[in-house]
């Protein structure tokens, strides 16, 4: 039996597109964007990065493996909506606990499918991230149109994901201690320093240098997040505090508010990198990594100069910067996602990069 179209995506340059409803039913504005990934879409959906974003799924099968209860990258998905072109609500996977249907409806993320999503991906690299609404079929156009105008642009996602208080992530006979600052923190980014012998605190994005001292950490990582990393103050001015004091890593969101703390500038992409499939070059040794990303912002490469930060990676696709360093302040960062199984273990050393520098820092205490 053919189904009617009952739920539609409104863009704000007035292109519309039909489709179906999963997940929860009730309308919101994004910013939409699109991911390259075959796998991973529980993943996607619980990354906080993803914050207040509509991601359109570029492979067409959605669903068939369901939700694992051990994959989540977060506890509470903020996600702003789901686009596919197919979805499957009867997953064949031995570790599935629920359907992905189930999990949108729990956490209140709209989902769509049954539109031609090569279409409107296409439409996204030519002409940019744009706004949309996802709403009910009966919402007619200049209606959707005038709800995306009145809709403001957030910009207090860090605030909504970071956690509240501080928690502990530990592991037995640790040997280094890890202060998190948390923007959104993937959660296999925590256990991937827990596997390197790291007992972890994170904690909220707007803690203090003093705080953070008083913890005497071995080192201090700098999460990924969502939204624009002009907007987030605190974590900037915390980073031209204890640069120098304590070895710093970040990824992602990470990566570009050091950049920012140095001197240098960032820059919103056209469409941003979402997926697992972009080499990008380590200018250090010359090796080529395939890695995982989620951005919809740069580190200017021209910026860098005068700095104290130099280029360590660029992306082949773009040349975009992908990843910076200050030896002398034992400060690295990288743009993509270590922590993600790209390649499927070509960005592992970063993590191992780190714990040498908070080595070093201790012989020289």
């Amino acid at each position: 039996m053919e189904r009617s179209y009952n739920r539609k995506l409104i863009l704000e340059d007035g292109v519309e597109y039909l489709g179906y409803a999963f997940g929860d039913l009730e309308d919101r504005v994004c910013e939409i964007v699109f991911n390259t990934s075959m796998v991973g879409y529980q993943e996607i959906v619980s990354d906080p990065s993803y914050t207040d974003q509509a991601v359109v799924m570029t492979y067409p099968l959605i669903g068939n493996y369901g939700i694992t209860d051990e994959d989540f990258e977060t506890r509470v998905p903020t996600l702003g909506a789901l686009i596919v072109s197919e979805y499957n609500d009867h997953p064949s996977n031995f570790r599935c606990t629920k359907t992905l249907d189930e999990i949108l409806e729990e956490y209140h993320i709209p989902g769509i499918e049954g539109i031609d999503t090569r279409k409107l991906n296409r439409s996204i690299r030519d002409h940019g991230s744009r706004r949309v609404l996802i709403t009910n079929i009966g919402t007619d156009l200049e209606t959707g149109l005038e709800i995306i105008r009145n809709t403001p642009v957030p910009h207090d996602a860090v605030s909504r994901v970071s956690c509240k208080k501080r928690w502990f992530s530990r592991t037995p006979d640790h040997v280094w201690n890890v202060v998190a600052v948390d923007c959104g923190i993937k959660l296999n980014i925590i256990r991937s320093l827990n596997a390197r012998g790291c007992n972890v605190t994170v904690v909220p994005y707007n803690t203090d240098a003093q705080t953070i001292l008083a913890m005497k950490p071995d080192g201090l990582f700098l999460s990924n997040g969502p939204g624009d990393p002009e907007d987030v103050v605190p974590v900037i001015e915390l980073v031209r505090k204890l640069r120098g004091k304590l070895p710093i890593f970040g990824i992602c969101l990470g990566h570009q508010m050091i950049a920012l703390a140095y001197g240098a500038k960032t820059y919103k992409l056209k469409f941003g990198h979402r997926g697992g499939n972009h080499p990008v070059k380590n200018l250090k040794t010359g090796r080529v990594e395939i890695t995982s990303q989620n951005h919809s912002y740069a580190v200017d490469a021209k910026s860098l100069a005068n700095t104290g930060l130099k280029l360590t990676h660029i992306n082949i696709l773009d040349n975009t910067a992908e990843g910076v360093e200050c030896v002398e302040d034992r400060v690295f960062s990288v743009q993509y996602h270590p922590e993600s199984a790209p390649g499927p273990q070509d960005s592992g050393y970063l993590f191992d990069q780190f714990l040498t520098l908070m080595k070093e820092a201790n012989v020289n205490a």
